[in-house]
C-alpha cells in the first residue's frame, strides 16, 4: 500500500481541537482538506504528520504553537486611539478589521480590547501562541 510523502497531493479529513477538548476547526460534514506535501499549504506540524501515513489510516497529533501559527508576538499588538477609526464602523470585541501600513501593505487585525478612548488591535494569527490538536484521517492519496 502506498505511503504519503513530499510530493503527494492528499485529502484528508481532520477536527482540530485546543488543549482543553474544544474544537476550533473541522472538515466533518464537508469535503476533504485538499493539499500538497511540501508545498506549505497547511502548517507545518500537520504536514508533517500526513508523512508515512497510508490510505485510511487515523491518528492523533498535538502541535506546539511553533510548528502551527508560531508564538504570539507582542510588537503585532498596538492600541490606537478611538477617534482614528472610521465614524461608520461600530468597534466590537473581537471583530477583525483590516487596516493599511505605512507601505500601503493590507494588514488583517483583530479588535482584542476597547477602552474608553483607545482599541487595541492584534495582527497575529488567531491561533498564534496556542497548542494545537489534531484528530487526522487520510482519507486519499490522489
Amino acid at each position: 500500500m502506498k505511503e504519503a510523502k513530499t510530493g503527494d497531493k492528499v485529502q484528508v479529513h481532520y477536527t482540530g481541537k485546543f488543549d482543553d477538548g474544544m474544537i476550533f476547526d473541522s472538515s466533518k460534514g464537508k469535503k476533504p482538506l485538499e493539499f500538497t506535501i511540501g508545498e506549505h499549504q497547511v502548517i507545518p506540524g500537520f504536514e508533517e504528520a500526513i508523512i508515512g501515513m497510508h490510505e485510511g489510516d487515523s491518528k492523533n497529533i498535538h502541535i506546539k504553537s511553533a510548528d502551527a501559527y508560531g508564538e504570539h508576538h507582542k510588537e503585532l499588538v498596538i492600541d490606537i486611539e478611538k477617534a482614528r477609526i472610521p465614524k461608520d464602523i461600530d468597534v466590537k470585541l473581537g471583530q477583525q478589521l483590516q487596516i493599511n501600513s505605512e507601505n500601503g501593505e493590507i494588514i488583517n487585525v483583530v479588535v482584542s480590547a476597547i477602552n474608553d478612548n483607545t482599541v487595541t488591535l492584534d495582527a497575529n494569527h488567531p491561533l498564534a501562541g496556542k497548542d494545537l490538536n489534531f484528530d487526522i484521517e487520510l482519507v486519499k492519496i490522489v
